[in-house]
Parts: C-alpha cells; structure tokens; sequence
C-alpha cells in the first residue's frame, strides 16, 4: 500500500504493477470516513481496479507477488547494458583455484599475526591469478590487476609482516603501515586504474601512515595529500574492503567510507578506530610514563590510578572498534564474511561494468598500467 506522500512515489516510475491487493491513494478509508462520512475500503478507492482501467497511474495487473517477479525480471532482461560479455575479452568467469571458503582460516584473529597477503588475492581471483604491479617498489604495499568473473579488477592490499627497508639497506621495517614509496606507487597505480576505466578494490589492513622525524623530512604529508586527492578525485568505481585492522589516516587514505568508495564491507574480525587502544593511552598518559613507556612514578597508589586508567582507555577503544558497533553507527555499509568476500566481489565488479557511466574502458593492450613498469625500468 502507499498513502498520502507515498502515493506520488511510484507513479514516478517508468513502468507500475500492481498486484491485486495494491492499492495507491491520497487518503485512506479511514481517513475519508472521517472527512467525508463515505463507508468504502482502501483497495476500492485506489487498488488496480481504478488505477489501471481508470485513471491511468499503474500500468498492468497482476494477480499476486510471484507472477509480479516474473514480470520484474522480463523487464530487467529488456533495460539495456553495457555489454559485460564484451569485456571479458573472450575469457568467462572462473573460479579461483585455491577455494575463497579458505579465506576464513587464512587471517588470523589476532590483528598483530601476520599472513600473506599474497594468498588472500590467490582466493579472490579468477584461477588465482594476479598481475602485480611494480612489485619492487614500496614492497609494503600490494597492487595489481586481476579477474573477478572475467572482469578485470585492480586490487590493492597491505603485505603484512616484516619488509626490507630502502632508506636503510639491510633492515627491516614492519609492513602495513604507509611509506613514501608504497604512497606514491598506489598513487600511481589508482591514476592508471581511474585512465583505463578498471574499478579498484581496496583491501585494508593497516595501522597506518608512517611518522616521526624522518618520515617529516621525506615530506610524508605530501604525499598522502596526493593519494587522498588522487581516490577523492577517481571517477571510476571503487570498492573497500577492512579484512582485519583499519587505523588512522590510512584508513582514510586508502579509499575510506568518508571518501565515498560505492561500498564499503567490512569482516566479523574488522577494527576500525582512529588508532590503537595501547596507542591512545600512551598518548593520553604521555607525561607519567618514561621512553620505554613505564610508569614513572614510585607511588604505588599513584601507579594503580594509572594503570587503572590506561587500562580504561584501551577497553574503551577496543569496544568501540567492534565491526557491528562500526555498523550501527554506519561507519560501514555491510559486515560480509570471509568466505563469502568473493561472491560480494563479483556482483560488485560486474555492477560497475554494467553502469559505465561516461568513462571509458580501454582495451588492455593499451592500459596506462602498462607505462608504470617501463617508466620504474627506465629509470632503474
């Protein structure tokens, strides 16, 4: 039924059904009773009886709900598209070769475990294949091109664990975490994806920017300023995904619900915070605790309150970082899980070629991506 305000929605449609028990009306019975002392039911005043043989607002009549899905799916059938087939160059869909089900035991719980993150787009690609992209630069970040039922994908991914260190050769630093060269690569690399017309999916699971003195002289702001313009400016259709952590300004950086991506989903094991609990409380307690972060004073009364306190903070953040709080509070769009990330994956690929908008989608022989790998050749 749709009545008074509702009752002007669907007439604005292209084409209206009405199944036998519809109705559509300014006022309802009870409400003409009353105003106009009229005895009538509301299916008399506007049901298909009067809208399609009369007053022309509905289109066709149906008997019931399932011949009106029926109806609903010849006309989708009719609406016309982009032609996905067309896309897939010859290549169906396929499923991966290692099963998206293992993506359930593939991430560990505890969010400072580290995986391989090669593994999890091995579970979200056709026949598990990923073209990586600059794989020698920014080794932090992970970015490339993949099928998703036959349709090309960039996917971008934080690697997790320990990675060599370019600015001090011979060390390690640890990886999802933002540094100057995996910025600038998956700058690059979303540019090259907005050109081609592919749409992007952001896989999260980061703690953040890197900071300090020298990420200050590197000119770190810099660089994530033109990260975040790049993703704020992209017209193509862009997809976030919070496997596990999503901490800070990279949260933000990488394609974050503030910054609009169509969708974003979230896991059952998602945490999504401004920063870490520990983190935060260090911070707040900042003047009481030494470098190692110890509690400086003597005073065991004095050390319970802040302990006690520290403590408060970090089970505040920790509450809070709760995927389905997130979901109340509408900081994400949909919890999905693990095992069934794929299947999300397809219908949303697949959506974003059958709306292509004004972009244009290249043939893959001639992608932007191709540039990226000659030009870092080049130069090396």
């Amino acid at each position: 039924d749709c009545i008074a305000g509702g009752g002007y929605m669907p007439i604005i449609s292209d084409r209206v059904y009405m199944t036998e028990q519809a109705y559509m009306v300014i006022a309802g019975a009870a409400l003409i009773k009353g105003a106009k002392s009229q005895k009538m039911t509301s299916l008399s005043i506007g049901g298909p009886e009067v809208h399609v043989h009369q007053s022309g607002c509905a289109d066709v009549r149906v008997p019931n709900d399932d011949v009106l899905i029926d109806c609903m799916r010849r006309e989708v059938e009719r609406l016309p598209t982009s032609a996905a087939e067309f896309y897939r160059h010859g290549s169906g869909a396929m499923p991966p070769r290692e099963p998206a089900s293992e993506l359930l035991g593939l991430l560990p719980t505890d969010h400072r475990v580290a995986y391989d993150a090669n593994q999890v787009l091995a579970r979200l690609c056709d026949q598990s294949l990923f073209w990586e992209v600059l794989p020698e630069v920014g080794e932090e970040m992970i970015c490339g091109v993949g099928r998703v039922g036959g349709l090309y994908a960039g996917f971008v991914i934080n690697r997790q664990g320990l990675v060599g260190d370019p600015e001090h050769p011979g060390k390690q630093r640890p990886s999802a975490i933002l540094y100057r060269a995996g910025i600038a690569k998956i700058s690059a690399f979303s540019r090259a994806c907005n050109a081609d017309g592919i749409p992007l999916i952001w896989l999260q699971d980061i703690s953040g920017f890197d900071i300090g003195l020298e990420a200050e002289r590197q000119g770190l702001l810099a660089y994530g300023s033109s990260l975040i313009y790049t993703n704020s400016t992209n017209d193509v259709p862009m997809f976030t995904v919070l496997l596990r952590k999503a901490s800070g300004a990279g949260y933000y950086a990488m394609s974050g619900l503030p910054y609009d991506p169509v969708v974003q989903l979230s896991t059952p094991i998602s945490r999504l915070s401004v920063m870490e609990g520990r983190t935060l409380a260090i911070a707040a307690y900042n003047t009481k605790l030494d470098d190692d972060f110890e509690i400086i004073t003597k005073d065991a009364e004095e050390r319970a309150n802040i302990e006690a306190g520290m403590k408060q903070v970090e089970q505040r953040i920790e509450g809070d970082m709760d995927p389905y709080v997130a979901a109340r509070q509408m900081d994400t769009d949909e919890i999905v899980s693990l095992g069934e990330l794929r299947a999300y994956l397809e219908m949303l690929v697949e959506a974003s070629y059958q709306n292509t908008g004004s972009r244009r989608i290249k043939n893959p022989r001639i992608w932007s991506l191709h540039d990226l790998a000659v030009l870092v050749q080049e130069v090396r």
